[in-house]
């Protein structure tokens, strides 16, 4: 298809925009990274030779991807003195029209959540790109072999072993966000008012805790493991907070969430996963860096 003026490459880009910022953001796990790769994907998108590009889409994607591997070994590679857990930026996701089936929304929910973004920080960057393709986005593999240069048998090969590897390492969580946000309303209400047999009530027996902090705040240094131990942490460091902060509920990383405000400023964002009515992990991210994109909330 020609593609002329500056306004129909304008166009186009922003019509798959919201798609590149998705794929890039389960790659990297970082909203600000995501941004970054897209925009250098616009550069290259408006730098390139017009008569070499015949599917907008394709080439669009292909370039986002190879940026966003480029970026995620770069990335790996800090994380590796990363001081305590390292979490995903929390993003607001509202999937708008790219998603108007249920079942479309719920997977693209699903492969945003924390769990999932966990665990995908175990795959290698081309197996990945390959899940967050494939999983994520539904793209045949004849065009994520083309996207990554390989070939369609290794790229099955790659998904294959992405797919094990997600199914193997994600907990298995309800994802009715009804239930988690009554569980994450009455969790607020008993660990600030200081109720430990209401807050081990809510708590799964082998709940885990895990903190997010970068060293430049208050958090859990290592994941805390057992209703016991959770509880009482939580007990001991939440009681009274509905005094100090201001709590707001929040649609993040595709599910309800809890954003802790000091001085109309985010603090800690904190989210619950949820399974058998029971609580099964929760997620504290109190690194200031990660908060900055959730102001205005």
């Amino acid at each position: 298809m020609p593609i002329d003026t500056t306004d129909t490459l304008t166009e186009l880009f922003q019509e798959h925009r919201p798609m590149l910022l998705g794929v890039a953001y389960r790659m990297l796990g970082r909203a600000a990274d995501a941004e970054d790769v897209v925009q250098e994907a616009w550069l290259r998108w408006t730098a390139e030779d017009r008569a070499e590009v015949r599917e907008p889409r394709a080439f669009l994607v292909r370039i986002t991807t190879r940026l966003a591997i480029d970026r995620l070994r770069q990335a790996q590679v800090r994380r590796e003195s990363y001081v305590g857990p390292w979490l995903p930026e929390p993003v607001v996701t509202d999937f708008g029209p790219t998603a108007p089936d249920t079942a479309e929304r719920a997977l693209l929910a699903d492969s945003v959540s924390l769990a999932v973004l966990v665990v995908l920080e175990s795959l290698s960057p081309l197996e990945r790109a390959v899940f967050v393709l494939r999983e994520a986005f539904g793209f045949p593999y004849a065009e994520i072999a083309t996207a990554l240069d390989r070939s369609e048998a290794a790229v099955r090969q790659l998904a294959g072993r992405a797919r094990r590897h997600v199914d193997e390492g994600k907990p298995r969580y309800d994802v009715d966000p009804t239930e988690r946000r009554d569980l994450t309303e009455r969790f607020l209400a008993a660990a600030a008012g200081g109720d430990l047999g209401g807050l081990l009530a809510l708590l799964a027996p082998d709940v885990r805790l895990v903190g997010d902090s970068g060293g430049k705040s208050k958090a859990p240094l290592r994941i805390i493991e057992s209703a016991d131990k959770v509880g009482r942490f939580l007990h001991a460091t939440a009681r009274g907070a509905d005094e100090l902060f201001e709590f707001r509920f929040v649609e993040l990383n595709g599910g309800p969430a809890l954003l802790a405000l000091v001085d109309g400023k985010p603090d800690s964002f904190f989210q619950v996963e949820v399974r058998d009515g029971r609580i099964q992990c929760v997620y504290i991210i109190r690194n200031p860096d990660k908060l900055q994109g959730l102001a205005g909330l």
